[in-house]
């Protein structure tokens, strides 16, 4: 195990970093999400408002 001690404590790292950006990446993509559907709504009341 101890041979190998540094090829798996790499991999944890890689395998963490790379988790990590994912998560980052999920993160921007449900902001954006989230700031579109605000903008979307906020079009759809002043529809609404034009229409009355």
């Amino acid at each position: 195990m101890r041979a190998f001690a540094d090829l798996l404590r790499a991999d944890f790292e890689g395998y963490f970093a790379a988790v990590q950006a994912y998560f980052r990446c999920l993160d921007d993509e449900r902001a954006r999400a989230f700031t579109e559907a605000r903008e979307v709504s906020e079009a759809y009341g002043r529809f609404q408002r034009a229409q009355q």
